[in-house]
């Protein structure tokens, strides 16, 4: 007895049943089984379990539910047939409809996507993933499945550290890296320890602006120019800036060098802390490689990057190379144990990163978008030569300027189309260029210009010079996301929802001649 028990408890599914009522054993479970499938609880098609493990979790004889089982079979509530068990048969019971309130209709999906964020995921790649999960859970010690260390997979700190020293040229040992579970979570952590006000590029990510406000910190924008972040406004009152050094996020470009200088210059003098968020600093086309900033100066910068971009969001996996100060107050933030990023796909990444899959598949994402930039860039210079087309040299996005007030309008030109797009103004700062403390502008205490660290002249002379970019109409136009099949449809639809060349604007009327 014991032995078929045993075996069915280890094959059997589970199946909890209440038998409740008078009557023979076999005449309650037949009315529970019924009850369970009148209610829908056991859908059509459902595969019950073996009559063995059932007698056995229900504590009953083999031969009662064997022939409770053969009695509803032939009543119609199941079906058996050979090597395919007992399943509850199809409409084994007159399905009563019901009446649920109407849902609210959702907008139509859109048929073409160009919104910036995201890569394609089918081209995920797929067998180097599971070749590497394969070695790393072969390879995994016992600790990496039991209670995760918030500090995250030394294994994988390990890997990482190796490849950003190399690729990004940053300075850390694995110990200053924690490992979290995005961009996203690492600035929420930051926010928690560091405090505010911060301050932040005029155009960024709303939603990183939104996720500091929700954890009480401000933020102050500062303008940004060709020359990447106007840093010379930051002041000692700024706790610690968000910059997009290698690629500002979304107009494009890099951070002047005398700017990345006089940044660092800024966080020493003032204890201040710059957050350098390193979104996509692999993938450049037209320009030599630009190095982390973080590499001029671990105590007094933060990297935090992820695979969002070169692998993709789903895999939950970003990373902060720390100061030595916040390695500590950033671990404890996350808690006593790892809540946010499964130990078994760190030990994956960390296998993907020391194998070269992660290289080889980060060349082949900048080889497609490369190809991808250029296919937009030759369909605007073909069908909309009017318009300009600005921060191609890196990245998986680039601005479609568009003439003054018409980026609302090519926004819903394209929706009417079916293409998803955004306007650079969904990114500005609700604060950029209100009166005195307009972006850029030198406040009461901004730190100075950084003469010794800029070389000739100081950043802010530097920045006297130049002319604010002003808030200007354009697109966002994300080229990584759509599959190879839809590109084409959804440039079409792009350049036909730009709007047309802008007519001359007549010359002012010429005064009277002096008599």
């Amino acid at each position: 007895m014991d032995s078929w028990v045993n075996s069915a408890e280890i094959l059997g599914s589970d199946l909890p049943l209440e038998l409740s009522g008078t009557g023979n054993r076999r005449a309650v479970l037949m009315d529970a089984l019924r009850e369970a499938v009148r209610s829908g609880r056991l859908a059509p098609g459902t595969r019950l379990p073996p009559y063995r493990s059932l007698a056995a979790d229900l504590g009953l004889a083999r031969n009662t539910v064997a022939d409770a089982y053969a009695e509803l079979v032939a009543e119609g509530w199941l079906a058996a047939r050979q090597g395919s068990g007992t399943r509850v048969a199809e409409r084994a019971v007159p399905v009563t409809p019901v009446h649920r309130p109407r849902a609210p209709e959702r907008a139509a999906r859109p048929v073409h996507d160009l919104v910036q964020g995201q890569p394609d995921p089918s081209v995920f790649p797929r067998t180097a993933w599971l070749a590497s999960a394969r070695r790393a859970l072969a390879a995994a010690p016992d600790d990496a499945f039991g209670p995760g260390d918030p500090h995250g997979r030394p294994e994988l700190r390990r890997a990482l550290a190796g490849y950003l020293a190399r690729v990004r040229g940053v300075r850390a040992a694995p110990e200053r890296i924690v490992l979290c579970s995005g961009a996203a979570h690492g600035l929420r952590l930051l926010a928690e320890v560091v405090g505010g006000p911060w301050a932040a590029e005029e155009y960024g990510l709303p939603f990183h602006r939104e996720l500091l406000a929700s954890h009480g910190v401000g933020t102050r924008p500062l303008g940004v120019d060709a020359d990447g972040a106007r840093v010379d406004g930051l002041t000692r009152r700024d706790r610690a800036v968000l910059l997009t050094p290698a690629h500002q996020f979304p107009t494009g470009g890099p951070l002047h060098p005398a700017r990345r200088a006089a940044v660092v210059d800024w966080a020493r003098a003032t204890g201040g802390l710059v957050v350098e968020d390193d979104y996509d600093g692999e993938f450049r086309y037209d320009r030599q490689p630009v190095g982390a900033v973080q590499g001029l100066d671990p105590e007094h910068v933060v990297l935090v990057g992820s695979v969002s971009k070169s692998l993709s969001p789903a895999l939950r996996i970003g990373w902060m190379v720390l100061p030595q100060r916040l390695v500590a107050p950033v671990v404890a933030a996350k808690g006593e144990r790892e809540q946010f990023s499964s130990a078994t796909e760190q030990l994956t990444l960390a296998d993907f990163v020391e194998s070269g899959a992660y290289d080889r598949q980060v060349r082949r994402m900048r080889q497609r978008h490369r190809r991808r930039r250029d296919q937009l860039v030759a369909a605007l210079h073909a069908r909309a030569p009017h318009v300009r087309v600005t921060g191609i040299a890196a990245g998986l996005h680039a601005v479609v300027e568009l003439p003054p007030g018409t980026e609302r309008s090519a926004v819903r030109a394209a929706a009417r189309l079916g293409l998803a797009v955004e306007g650079l103004g969904d990114y500005r700062h609700p604060g950029a260029g209100r009166g005195p403390g307009a972006p850029g502008t030198p406040r009461a205490g901004a730190v100075g210009g950084v003469g010794a660290a800029g070389g000739a002249g100081s950043v802010r002379a530097r920045a006297a010079g130049d002319t604010l970019v002003p808030q200007r109409d354009g697109l966002v136009v994300g080229y990584a996301t759509p599959a190879e099949s839809a590109y084409q449809e959804a440039l079409d639809a792009l350049c036909r929802s730009l709007p047309p060349v802008s007519p001359p604007v007549p010359a002012p009327p010429r005064p009277p001649a002096a008599p």
